[in-house]
């Protein structure tokens, strides 16, 4: 038998399923007593104590896991040398699933495990075994512990963590370049056999995609793989144990690999030539249109920046790349003119923003394109000489006088005529005005630097033959001053002396303003009008004056205000004056020249009475006339309160006081049969519903006769009331039914229709129409009823 055969069935062997047996045997010990192991000690006897050596003899057991017979699975056995085969020793097993998972013949010792054990779940067991006596229960030897290990068998298949992976590498990346490493686990025990040992293969993605075996590292196998050729690629990866021999078990997970882009396609315009057209009339910064140049890669590898290189347009046009589309955007660089050039040619450059050094070889990464702009021709509306003009006149000058003329032309080859006006909006007073056919601008009215100095003008010019083409043109007009306003005090001056004041004593100084405006400045002379006995003026020659006493002592009993003329002129030409008059009062002061008061009526006052009492006074006495006339002027209302409040209370005849009455009951009220029976009214009573104010006692009147017209009756008490100043002014009702003789009109009350003898006709209300239907019914049933009866 060779080498190899005997390798073969040794191999055979070890997978074919074995109990483990081993016997553990106990050393018989003459006591259980510990005594000293190895070293010395001395004792209260003085005696050498020695620890006793056990009398078990341990070793591991070990146990396949998955086991798939039928009875238990034997493990071992235990065995003590005091065990005499006769009973009397009992086994005793306790730890990692004792009585569970393993159990023990108390009379043999022999272990066994209950069912099948996976080493993936636990690796090892710890238990402690222990031989006591049977009758006494008393430990026969000590109690000791023993592990038993579970071998592994090959029962995992490798598995990794994901079931797809995503990576990425670089297009055009060199062979062997890493791309990803993959990883598998076994959870076999990789201390036993080749269960955990793991070999790595390729079974999807060759030949771009190779791993390698030990690692699981994925690299590129083909140089030059190109992104714009494909981009995405799917390769399977196999993990296989035992070693990658035929038997393993194995698992696989997907890779998904991505070609990330480089810069190695340089732009390209489409077209070698390209043609825009563009209207003359274009404002500055107009798009006229764009280029575009493709890239076939991708992200900032595909940006491009555009620039005109060469051209008889430089000049005039401008490129801006347009970020994100990636266009080239030409604009007007400068006015265009279809009369001055109708063609222009540019030559553009597409370039790379972001080139690869290592893909050099490649380039270049730029490329040109020819861009042919045509200028159209449109109508243009007129152009002025100017952007602007400034006009500087005096304000003093005649109406009508020219400031100024603007020129305009029109620029197309047509020459049309050109028409000027004012846009109106800028000059609503009508000040200036303009010829429209040579743009002279002319005065209307008469100019004032100190109302306006500046005016801002807007001229519009229009062709004659298409006005609605029209361009404006601002204009400044400067207005120049011109001595024109006299000088006058900067403000009001409250001028006061004092009674005790000494000659040459100062008691105001004055300034003066003007609104002129010299080129030299302000410049003011002070003087007065005519000599004054009493005050003079001393020019301080800075534009102020001082006004100085020229005797000692004022009176207010004589003279309480004096007026001094103050002659103002300025230095420019023509020489303007003006003559303000200073009002100084006459007041007493202190001894530090401070008022105190100013009015000749104060020496009348008592000497006690301060200033703010007095105004005290004077404000009670005001507030006490308001109050007694707000007071008179209420009382007065009150007589004269209407007796309709409003028209909602007019019914008629009848006047609504909303008072009732009392029905029935009431006997006191207000009994309109007096009207009636005149005689009455002798036994005038006291109404019991309303308390009179004060208790008056009634005129007696003479009773008019019993043939008097009721209408004379109530003339005859309206004038008693009148004139009766104690009439009470709280009656409850007035009642006026009697309407007068014979109204050409009739009566327009419905009082007494009800006592008309004569039947009316209403038959004419059915032709007013539909509307005035049901009130016909209403009153032509009421006829009907009454026929009837």
């Amino acid at each position: 038998m060779t080498i190899q055969q005997v390798l073969l069935l040794l191999l055979l062997w070890m997978w074919l399923p074995h109990p483990c047996h081993t016997e553990m045997l106990f050393r018989r010990t003459p006591d259980l007593r510990p005594k000293s192991f190895g070293g010395r000690a001395s004792g209260n006897d003085g005696k050498a104590m020695h620890r006793q050596k056990r009398g078990w003899m341990w070793n591991q057991f070990f146990l396949l896991e998955e086991y798939t017979g039928s009875d238990y699975q034997y493990v071992g056995k235990l065995h003590s040398d005091q065990d005499k085969g006769d009973g009397s020793l009992k086994y005793i097993l306790s730890g990692d699933g004792a009585g569970t998972l393993f159990i023990i013949d108390e009379k043999t010792g022999d272990i066994h495990a209950t069912r099948r054990i996976d080493r993936e779940e636990k690796a090892f067991y710890t238990l402690r075994a222990q031989a006591i006596n049977r009758k006494t229960l008393r430990p026969v030897e000590p109690e000791s512990e023993f592990v038993i290990k579970i071998h592994d068998i090959n029962d995992n298949e490798p598995t990794f963590p994901e079931e797809i992976y995503t990576a990425s590498v670089p297009e055009m990346s060199v062979v062997g370049t890493s791309v990803v490493q993959v990883t598998a686990t076994d959870a076999d025990d990789p201390s036993y056999g080749n269960s955990a040992r793991i070999i790595y293969s390729i079974l999807q993605g060759q030949p771009y995609f190779s791993v390698e075996p030990e690692t699981g590292i994925i690299r590129t196998a083909l140089p030059n793989m190109n992104r714009e050729n494909r981009e995405q690629y799917q390769v399977v990866i196999q993990a296989k144990d035992m070693g990658g021999q035929m038997g393993g078990l194995s698992g696989t997970t997907t890779v998904n690999i991505t070609l990330t882009d480089v810069n190695d396609n340089p732009p390209r315009f489409p077209q070698s030539t390209i043609h825009l057209r563009i209207p003359e009339s274009s404002p500055v910064g107009t798009a006229i249109g764009s280029v575009k140049a493709t890239d076939a890669d991708t992200g900032k590898n595909a940006e491009v920046e555009y620039r005109i290189i060469d051209g008889d347009g430089t000049d005039m046009f401008d490129i801006v790349t347009q970020k994100d589309t990636q266009e080239g955007i030409i604009t007007v660089r400068k006015p265009l003119d279809y009369e001055t050039r109708r063609l222009y040619t540019l030559k553009v450059e597409a370039e790379n923003t972001h080139v690869d050094p290592r893909f050099y070889y490649l380039g270049p990464f730029k490329d040109t394109t020819i861009v042919k702009i045509s200028v159209e021709d449109v109508d243009e509306p007129p152009v002025f000489s100017r952007s602007s003009y400034l006009f500087e006149v005096h304000e003093d000058i005649e109406l009508g006088t020219i400031i100024g003329t603007v020129m305009a032309r029109d620029p197309d080859s047509a020459s049309s005529p050109i028409r000027f006006s004012l846009d109106r909006h800028t000059d609503l007073d009508r000040i200036f005005n303009i010829h429209s056919g040579n743009g002279s601008i002319y005065t209307s009215k008469p100019l004032d630097r100190e109302i306006s100095q500046w005016h801002n003008l807007s001229v519009i010019a229009a062709e004659i033959n298409n006005p609605k083409d029209t361009t404006r043109v601002p204009v400044y007009v400067r207005i120049l001053d011109v001595n024109d306003n006299a000088p006058q005090f900067a403000v009001f001056y409250d001028t006061f002396v004092c009674e005790n004041a000494r000659a040459g004593q100062l008691i105001q100084t004055i300034s003066a303003v003007d609104k002129d405006d010299p080129l030299g400045g302000q410049k003011f002379f002070f003087s007065l009008a005519a000599v004054n006995p009493n005050f003079t003026v001393q020019d301080n020659e800075d534009n102020t004056a001082r006004i100085l006493t020229r005797r000692n002592g004022f009176s207010r009993h004589e003279i309480s205000t004096y007026l001094l003329p103050v002659v103002i002129s300025d230095n420019d030409y023509p020489i303007q004056s003006s003559t303000g008059t200073l009002t100084i009062r006459v007041c007493a002061c202190d001894s530090q020249g401070n008022m105190q008061s100013c009015s000749a009526e104060a020496l009348l006052l008592p000497a006690g009475l301060s200033t703010g009492a007095l105004v005290a006074i004077l404000l009670c006495i005001i507030i006490l006339l308001v109050i007694v006339v707000l007071f008179a002027a209420l009382k007065r209302q009150r007589k004269k309160e209407p007796l309709i409040l409003s028209k909602e209370d007019i019914r008629d005849n009848i006047v609504s006081y909303n008072d009732e009455g009392g029905g029935e009951e009431d006997t006191q009220a207000f009994d309109i049969g007096t009207l009636r029976n005149p005689a009455a009214i002798e036994d005038k009573k006291l109404r019991r519903d309303i308390i009179p104010e004060t208790l008056f006692v009634p005129r007696r009147t003479p009773s008019a006769p019993d043939n008097t017209d009721v209408r004379d009756f109530i003339n005859q008490r309206l004038k008693e009331h009148d004139t009766d100043p104690s009439a009470p002014p709280y009656d409850s009702l007035a009642t006026y039914a009697y309407e007068g003789n014979d109204s050409i009109a009739e009566s327009l009350s419905s009082l007494e229709s009800g006592t008309t003898e004569g039947d009316q006709n209403y038959d004419y209300l059915r032709e007013w129409g539909p509307r005035f239907n049901k009130l016909a019914e209403m009153y032509g049933g009421g006829e009907s009823d009454k026929d009837t009866s």
